[in-house]
């Protein structure tokens, strides 16, 4: 692994899980000095474990003037704590949607207004958000969390815009269906969770989901030097969910029937592209 990020002291929130947590151990192998801002960071260790909650501007404040103490600054702020929702636009009470803006979206509020005075002495400051495919494509019964993360995205452009004479770099990552704590809890409450797995992967053009070491790398790179010219980008990471269309194969015959070479044709739910009644959106 290169060096790259040596001298950099890098935040991440969320990083005690998931996403958070690959993108703190990929920082730290590629030499930055990491921090992982959760409600529980203890699965972070050994890497510098602080209690923080998004939601509290105070106890953000504090966590970021400790690890600013304590590292030597902040240069590189990852904003990836967030929580997840499903239903229509009816579905959701109020109270989670307002828990749900208020950790996805204010949450990054808070933490970068916490961090914008160390990342202004910075010499190499970056900011990378992590947003999502529900930003950018219409899911089913995802309406509170594409919301939430649409937002991201508008706030990620503007604060690149704002942001870009005092040399802060922000961009986002929209990952697709990663392969998470979350993504699994989600499957082990389906009636049928390998179908649903199954499904979930025939939705990105790849075939699978997406890991979360791939979109530490994406994270990774964008904070890094090697990114020193660009802000105000969406790099996706999602299997060409966003962007591709591949070809639909030609009408099947019955399942079972022989095809031309002799083999028989997978059953309607098995064919790529084609998700099961039910299936889990995440």
């Amino acid at each position: 692994m290169t060096e790259e990020l040596s001298g950099l002291v890098a935040i991440v929130t969320g990083g005690g899980s998931g996403i958070g947590l690959a993108t703190a151990r990929m920082l730290t192998a590629r030499g930055a000095a990491v921090a992982c801002l959760d409600l529980d960071p203890s699965p972070a260790e050994p890497l510098t474990a602080v209690t923080a909650d998004v939601t509290d501007e105070r106890s953000l404040r504090d966590a970021v003037d400790a690890v600013a103490g304590r590292l030597g600054g902040v240069d590189v702020l990852v904003n990836n704590a967030g929580i997840g929702a499903q239903g229509t636009v009816e579905d959701n009470s109020y109270e989670e949607w307002w828990r749900v803006l208020d950790v996805n979206l204010l949450g990054i509020v808070r933490s970068t207004r916490a961090a914008l005075p160390y990342l202004r002495a910075s010499a190499r400051a970056a900011i990378v958000n992590t947003c999502s495919i529900a930003a950018t494509a219409g899911l089913p019964a995802r309406a509170l969390y594409s919301a939430s993360k649409g937002a991201v995205l508008a706030l990620t452009l503007a604060m690149a815009a704002d942001h870009l004479d005092e040399g802060i770099r922000v961009n986002c990552v929209t990952p697709g269906t990663v392969d998470t704590p979350w993504v699994r809890r989600l499957l082990d409450a389906a009636a049928d969770p390998d179908a649903e797995l199954r499904a979930l992967a025939r939705r990105q053009p790849m075939g699978r989901l997406v890991t979360a070491d791939e979109v530490a790398a994406a994270i990774a790179y964008l904070a890094g030097p090697l990114a020193g010219a660009t802000t105000g980008t969406v790099l996706a990471v999602d299997g060409g969910m966003q962007g591709l269309r591949p070809r639909s194969p030609a009408p099947l015959p019955p399942p079972g029937a022989p095809d031309g070479g002799g083999g028989a044709h997978p059953p309607p739910a098995e064919r790529r592209g084609e998700d099961l009644p039910g299936a889990v959106q995440a």
